[in-house]
């Protein structure tokens, strides 16, 4: 089933409620599981986003490096909260990168940050016009 959503996430951005059933019909399983797995995982989502995505790791290395730090800084500088869904720019958790050695890491659109600092993620946010 994962090759499949991540397939659809690749092409459409997002898993439509549409394909539930056909994923289940193929598989020979319950919509119920095919959705279970859907929520069960961050990356995949039943619902376009019309909005950039940035991605803070928040795993030991980055924790190590500051990651929390920026987390505040998005709070207290752009209004953004982690994984709240309301701001302009959508933030989420996200648990190692693999850019560990040059930690704190972070991802914007798919396009992954290094060695982040408050002054790239200012920079970061206004190239995406936050």
């Amino acid at each position: 089933m994962l090759p499949i959503l991540h397939d659809l996430k690749e092409a459409f951005g997002y898993i439509d409620d549409s394909a539930v059933p056909v994923i289940a019909e193929a598989l020979n399983v319950s919509k119920a599981e095919t959705v279970g797995v859907i929520s069960f995982y961050h990356d995949f989502r039943r619902a376009p986003v019309d909005k950039p995505v940035l991605k803070i790791c928040r795993a030991e290395s980055c924790q190590a490096a500051g990651c929390e730090d920026l987390v505040a800084h998005l709070e207290r500088k752009h209004g953004l909260l982690v994984d709240a869904h309301d701001g302009a720019v959508e933030v989420e958790t996200i648990y190692c990168l693999g850019h560990c050695a040059v930690s704190p890491a972070a991802m914007l659109d798919g396009e992954p940050v290094a060695a982040l600092t408050a002054e790239r993620l200012d920079q970061l946010l206004a190239s995406v016009g936050r």
